[in-house]
C-alpha cells in the first residue's frame, strides 16, 4: 500500500482523509501533539514535525510514496522557507514519486477582470503572493532534476458552510460598487478535496491546474449571496477610494484584484466534476439543510 505524507493538516486534508483511507496509508506532519487524537480519527498517523524548522523534519526522509504540500508559507519574507525545509528533508533518502502543492490564484495579481489561464505570466503583487511564486518555482525545479512528478493547484477563495464570511457581513463592513467592483473566483472545500484526488490519480508532470469553479461573481456580489442566504444585510457598497480607506490592508489586497480563472484544464485533463459548480448552487444546498 502506498503511502502519502501530508504537510499541512487542516480543513482539506481532513476533507480529503476519507477519500484515501483504505487505499493509502495516511501521515500527517504536525508540530502540535494536541492535534494527534483528531488525526488519528481521521485515519491519519501523525509524525511530529516544525517545516520552518528543518532539523525537525528528519523522520520524514524516505516514508513516502506521495506528498501532499497544504501548508502556507510563512507571514513574512518574500521566499517560502517551509517549502525550503520540505524540499531539503525530502531529497536526504529515497524520493516520493509524486507531490502536489495547494497554491494560491493571487500569483497573478490584478488582471483587470480578464479571463485568465494557467499560461499567463505571474505578476505577484502582494508579499503574500511573492511567497507562493517563490514555493511554486522551487517545487517545479526541484520536481524535474529529481524526476518527481509535481501538480501545482492554484486554489482560489474556499468556502464552505463553516468558511462563510459571515462575521464580515455582521460586521458591516462595505463592499466596491458594482461598476468599479472586482471579479472574484471560487471553490467548495469539498470539490477541492476532490481535484487534489483527481490530481493525484490524472496530474501530469510539472503542471499547473486552476482548481476553481464555473461562477463568474463580482465580490460584492458574493457578499450579497451569502447575507441573503443567512437573512443577513447585505453590506454597503463604497467608491473603491472609498472602500480601501474602511477595510484592512490585508482585506483591501484581495478586494483590490481582480481575475476570472478558466477551469478547463482542470475539467478536461483531471476528468473533475464539479458537485457545486456555482456558489449559488452551494448556498441552496445549504439554505434547504438549514
Amino acid at each position: 500500500m502506498k503511502r502519502i505524507l501530508i504537510a499541512g493538516c487542516g480543513d482539506v486534508a481532513l476533507r480529503l482523509a476519507p477519500m484515501l483511507r483504505g487505499r493509502y496509508r495516511l501521515f500527517g506532519l504536525v508540530r502540535n501533539a494536541s492535534r494527534s487524537a483528531e488525526l488519528h480519527n481521521a485515519g491519519i498517523t501523525p509524525i511530529s514535525g516544525d517545516l520552518d524548522h528543518r532539523r525537525y523534519l528528519a523522520r520524514i526522509a524516505g516514508i513516502t510514496n506521495i506528498v501532499l504540500h497544504f501548508a502556507p508559507p510563512p507571514n513574512s519574507g518574500t521566499g517560502d522557507r517551509r517549502t525550503r525545509n520540505l524540499l531539503a528533508a525530502l531529497s536526504r533518502a529515497t524520493l516520493p514519486e509524486q507531490l502536489i502543492y495547494i497554491s494560491t490564484s493571487g500569483v497573478y495579481g490584478d488582471c483587470g477582470g480578464a479571463q485568465v489561464s494557467e499560461t499567463r505570466a505571474l505578476n505577484p503583487q502582494s508579499p503574500r503572493a511573492l511567497r507562493r511564486v517563490d514555493a511554486e518555482q522551487r517545487i517545479r525545479a526541484w520536481a524535474k532534476r529529481n524526476r518527481v512528478s509535481a501538480s501545482i493547484l492554484r486554489v482560489p477563495g474556499i468556502y464552505a458552510v463553516e468558511r462563510l464570511p459571515l462575521e464580515r457581513l455582521r460586521a458591516n463592513t462595505p463592499a466596491i460598487v458594482a461598476e468599479q467592483d472586482s471579479y472574484t473566483n471560487h471553490v467548495h472545500a469539498d470539490d477541492l478535496a476532490r481535484i487534489v484526488v483527481a490530481a493525484l490519480r490524472r496530474g501530469k508532470p510539472n503542471r499547473v491546474y486552476h482548481a476553481s469553479d464555473d461562477s463568474e461573481m463580482k465580490m460584492g456580489d458574493y457578499f450579497d449571496v451569502v447575507a441573503d442566504a443567512f437573512h443577513l444585510p447585505r453590506p454597503p457598497r463604497l467608491p473603491r477610494a472609498e472602500a480601501e480607506r474602511a477595510v484592512s490592508p490585508m482585506l483591501w489586497s484581495f478586494m483590490n484584484e481582480s481575475r476570472k480563472l478558466t477551469n478547463m484544464r482542470m475539467k478536461r485533463e483531471l476528468k473533475v466534476v464539479l458537485h457545486h459548480p456555482t456558489v449559488r448552487d452551494a448556498l441552496a444546498e445549504i439554505t434547504s439543510r438549514r
